[in-house]
């Protein structure tokens, strides 16, 4: 089905959206302010490793995910928000063309993780709406909001999980791991868990850059207050009892479609705001996770770095795989998003294979498929 042509209406709805949704993606001038060097040779490395390894012994006691969109796999579901991803044509291209909640055709980053860990091959949301079995529970689930950022203003403006929220989601997730399995299970997925956070993006794109709800800031001043929520969510999970910590930094999300489109232009160039905020987040948090290693010497903290391998993927798509890398598959590509990617109003695009972006912010499966093991190959298994 070809994608539809532009609508003056669905553009100006879109604008309004913008505001409580999650990007991810690229710019040349924020990859060399990060000292980012050229990763093309990781690309063919990547794009070809394919590899299922669900069948393998687990290597960790159990995946813990705090987060956004890109790695909530429903929690947003039953949630008053208008941040869903649980209606077609999410879901076209995962098990039975089902929709789950993913914004995503398909499966996301931490399914992935998930299964090259050997633990399972989806990994749930928290608040799935059928009670998770036992071994399900055990090995792992994604606390994550489509939607919600470090900034304490960005879950309240999209009406999502606050991190803190999340957090006490945790805590009550080990009370029902200890119910259902013991104490010494619950202090085994503390002790050997891999716990991931990822968020930030709505914070930049959303409610600094669209909203302006804090025009009192400018770039350096605003990456400090996520640097300090975001230190201090990390601190909390480790008073929590976690031990082994993944933490995501920003990607250049200036070059994400929907950012192309709002502040690109008229060539829909990449934001180059939005990356010199995400470039200076991402240096603050290497000091902050380097000081918190000292402060706590027995957790493993690493910081995984996207931002350079996701601009390479954006500005030389053709290396692994694609043909477009400023649109999504979803509609026009250019600011569709949550219920503006929809069966009624939106088409797809003909090859999703040959696309980047599924919808104007987030990834198709087959871009997280080599995003997440970039990820595990390069930083997972300094945690495990």
């Amino acid at each position: 089905m070809r994608q539809q042509e532009e609508m003056p209406h669905l553009i100006s709805c879109s604008l309004l959206l913008l505001v409580l949704l999650a990007p991810t993606n690229c710019s040349a001038s924020a990859r060399a302010a990060a000292g980012v060097s050229s990763i093309s040779s990781a690309a063919a490395a990547a794009a070809a490793n394919t590899t299922s390894s669900s069948k393998n012994k687990p290597q960790a006691a159990a995946l813990i995910v705090f987060g956004d969109s890109i790695v909530d796999p429903g929690n947003n579901n039953g949630i008053n928000t208008i941040v869903k991803a649980d209606f077609p044509p999410y879901g076209d291209d995962f098990l039975n063309h089902r929709p789950t909640g993913r914004f995503c055709n398909g499966r996301i980053p931490t399914d992935f993780i998930a299964s090259r860990l050997g633990l399972k091959d989806l990994l749930p949301p928290y608040l799935s709406p059928q009670p998770l079995d036992k071994p399900d529970l055990i090995t792992g689930v994604s606390f994550a909001s489509g939607g919600t950022g470090f900034d304490p203003l960005t879950p309240k403006l999209a009406s999502v999980i606050s991190l803190p929220d999340q957090l006490a989601m945790f805590r009550e997730y080990l009370g029902k791991v200890r119910a259902a399995a013991g104490d010494a299970k619950a202090a085994e997925i503390l002790s050997r868990g891999v716990f991931a956070i990822c968020a930030g993006s709505d914070d930049v794109a959303n409610t600094y850059f669209t909203m302006r709800a804090r025009s009192n800031y400018d770039y350096a001043s605003y990456a400090r207050l996520l640097v300090q929520h975001a230190s201090s969510f990390v601190e909390d999970l480790i008073h929590a009892g976690a031990r082994r910590v993944a933490f995501i930094g920003i990607p250049p999300i200036g070059c994400v479609p929907s950012q192309r489109t709002m502040s690109g232009g008229l060539e829909r160039g990449c934001s180059q705001g939005h990356n010199e905020v995400a470039v200076a987040y991402n240096a603050g948090m290497v000091r902050e996770l380097a000081a918190l290693r000292k402060k706590y010497p027995g957790t493993l903290l690493v910081f995984m770095d996207i931002y350079g391998f996701l601009y390479d993927m954006m500005m030389h798509p053709r290396s692994y795989g694609f043909t477009q890398a400023t649109k999504g598959c979803c509609g026009t590509g250019l600011l569709e998003v949550s219920v503006l990617c929809n069966g009624v109003t939106s088409a797809v695009c003909d090859d999703v294979g040959d696309y980047l972006f599924w919808d104007s912010y987030h990834p198709t499966e087959k871009a997280y498929k080599i995003l997440a093991d970039f990820v595990y190959d390069n930083y997972v298994k300094l945690i495990i």
